[in-house]
């Protein structure tokens, strides 16, 4: 992207490019659209700052790890905001068809409940251990690459990705035809 127009431009390109993965990176994150939706915004406004300065190094981590240090951050700037609860109304459904009326479409209920069951799973875990599951497992990161990206030490990701494993395979919501499948 560097080097291809002006600022303004060239960060508007990436904006366009990234967002949506962001977004969903940071909905990953915090468990609630709307505020992963202001943790990207604030990162983007921080990105927009240095522009100059990261665009040629690697906007894309650069955004990612302002959106880390927004999340792990966000409780302890603002203890009195509201928490997310976790709403089904939140999760993104397509229930039509581009085709028209009366083609038939897959019943999406069996991807619902299994990212409600993802999703009430994930919020029982501390959010560094929430932070090194989705960094790890959704971001396809390794053990140094988040150590490194969370400000930690390579040890401190391995024992905080254990317990939140464990967790993980101790929730009831993920019991059953969950245990052992892969996305």
């Amino acid at each position: 992207m560097a080097g291809s127009g002006s600022r303004d431009d060239d960060f508007t390109a990436f904006v366009l490019a990234r967002s949506a993965r962001l977004v969903h990176f940071a909905r990953m994150l915090c468990g609630d659209a709307g505020l992963a939706e202001d943790l990207v915004q604030t990162a983007l406004e921080k990105a927009y700052l240095r522009w100059d300065r990261i665009e040629l190094a690697d906007p894309f981590g650069y955004v990612r790890r302002a959106v880390v240090n927004q999340h792990l951050s966000w409780v302890r700037r603002r203890p009195w905001r509201e928490r997310p609860s976790g709403d089904a109304a939140e999760l993104e459904l397509y229930a039509g068809d581009a085709a028209g009326f009366g083609a038939t479409v897959a019943d999406p209920s069996g991807a619902v409940e299994r990212r409600l069951a993802v999703g009430a799973a994930l919020s029982t875990l501390t959010r560094r251990e929430r932070a090194v599951v989705v960094l790890r497992y959704v971001e396809d990161l390794t053990e140094q690459q988040t150590a490194a990206l969370l400000g930690v030490a390579v040890g401190t990701v391995k024992s905080a990705n254990a317990r939140a494993l464990a967790k993980l395979r101790a929730a009831p919501e993920l019991s059953g035809s969950y245990v052992g499948e892969r996305a």
